[in-house]
């Protein structure tokens, strides 16, 4: 047994792909998926099912799990809703138990995409809202019917059924036109990065608009209290101040930048806020931006799946935003944002034209799912392929969580000393090597009901994740 755990113990040491617990949220567009219409699994990187949790609404877009093994699910509210609405939302814990599931009102907003969790179990989500005819020709837009543009909302879970929304922030008020002098949102466009035009991506036109923006991922910093958008029709990424109230985030002014709830931050395409033409483009209906944690390689920059990249291929960038170190990005007069390009690319055969998403890993490698291709692969920085999903996928981006994330209560820690270190690995061998071993809580590591050799490699995998 002894050079079992040694061989077992270098084999980790000298594996390439990050040891981790790969998170794949089924999107429901198709049934076969470990024969579920919408399922939630957590696997190993030898692909074992550590967990599943299956949803009876179709999810619209991935779930989140939570360091107390809790899951925060966006769904549909029925089965007959389609694209990516949501408007149900779900946490369930380990077992499956749906312990809070919450249908948000019509009436409120229509959310869509996805959702981010906040520190203090708060959720934050992408919705849209509809304009009227009247409304938008009050902002300079004439058009002969309505505009839906998006919006985002902060809830907060109450009881089992019910939530507050406690924050929101809309595009609607931070929006800029320079057709009509009347107004009072009326400006020069490129003197003004921090608002949104009214006439980029084809609203110069007298017809009813309804799908303007297309938010497609948000992403949450909670060292600098912002947040980043994803925007599908706009070829770029907005960075928003978090800080504000809900009073402050529909104005020009406070919270931690004083901006209020205006643009910290833009990149990908600087034409739309006049400072660039369609050569200094660089996203093209981009997905999945998110920070690059702190400690990564890359951290504090932003890393993006950019679905039309060049030569027929998507592409995965990171992007080094020009921060100071009051949180504040730096910008010159009558220029764009920097950078003028991405600090880091991965490109190869792969391409989704929806969907798909990355995620930098702890040991510097990056998690790529494309969707379209129903690809699921870790790549090194140098481009090397080090890991990739076999089973049936259909997802809109996988998430991989380090064996540390989790609470040690919840795996591993099986003397309760509140660590889990090599004495709960001798625990695990002295259980499995005695003939009258009793039911020791937590020994089926990756729980296939039965306690093995296998759960001793789950064992170091957790243990070799937190160092």
């Amino acid at each position: 047994m002894k050079k079992l755990f040694v061989v077992i113990f270098m084999n980790m040491l000298l594996a390439d792909a990050f040891e981790g617990l790969t998170l794949i949220t089924n999107s429901g567009n198709n049934d076969v998926f470990y024969e579920q219409s919408s399922l939630t699994i957590l696997i190993d990187n030898d692909e074992n099912i550590i967990n599943s949790w299956s949803h009876n609404t179709r999810v619209s877009s991935i779930a989140y799990l939570m360091p107390d093994s809790v899951l925060f699910v966006p769904c549909k509210k029925t089965d007959q809703d389609g694209g990516p609405m949501g408007g149900r939302y779900k946490k369930m814990n380990w077992d499956g138990d749906i312990l809070w599931d919450y249908y948000l009102p019509d009436d409120i907003c229509i959310p869509h995409h996805d959702i981010v969790i906040l520190p203090n179990g708060n959720i934050l989500s992408i919705c849209s809202e509809t304009k009227s005819q009247e409304q938008a020709l009050e902002v300079g837009l004439v058009l002969s019917g309505s505009i839906v543009l998006d919006m985002v909302i902060e809830i907060k879970p109450v009881g089992t059924n019910n939530a507050e929304i406690v924050w929101e922030w809309h595009f609607w008020d931070h929006l800029i036109q320079d057709h009509d002098t009347n107004l009072l949102n009326y400006g020069i466009v490129s003197e003004h990065p921090e608002l949104l035009d009214m006439y980029v991506n084809g609203t110069g036109n007298d017809e009813g608009i309804q799908d303007w923006i297309h938010t497609n991922c948000i992403s949450y910093n909670s060292m600098l209290d912002q947040i980043v958008l994803s925007t599908r029709r706009m070829s770029e990424f907005y960075v928003i101040d978090h800080s504000t109230t809900t009073s402050e985030a529909a104005s020009h002014t406070g919270g931690n930048s004083n901006m209020g709830g205006d643009l910290l931050y833009r990149w990908g395409n600087p034409q739309n806020y006049g400072r660039g033409d369609q050569s200094s483009q660089i996203l093209d209906s981009q997905h999945g931006v998110n920070w690059i944690e702190d400690g990564y390689l890359g951290g504090g920059n932003f890393i993006l799946y950019n679905n039309f990249h060049s030569n027929d291929n998507s592409a995965v960038l990171e992007i080094e935003p020009p921060i100071g170190p009051d949180g504040i990005y730096i910008i010159n007069d009558e220029e764009p944002y920097g950078p003028v390009s991405y600090s880091w690319m991965y490109q190869s055969d792969f391409f989704s034209n929806k969907q798909s998403g990355a995620f930098r890993l702890p040991n510097g490698n990056t998690l790529i799912t494309s969707d379209q291709d129903s690809r699921l692969f870790e790549v090194d920085f140098d481009g090397n392929i080090q890991w990739e999903y076999q089973g049936s996928l259909n997802t809109a981006r996988a998430i991989k969580y380090s064996f540390d994330y989790f609470n040690s209560s919840i795996v591993g820690d099986l003397n309760n000393d509140d660590l889990v270190n090599v004495l709960d690995v001798i625990v695990l061998v002295n259980h499995i090597l005695s003939p009258a071993a009793v039911e020791l809580d937590g020994a089926d590591i990756n729980n296939d009901d039965n306690v093995n050799v296998l759960d001793i490699v789950q064992l170091v995998g957790i243990i070799l994740g937190s160092n």
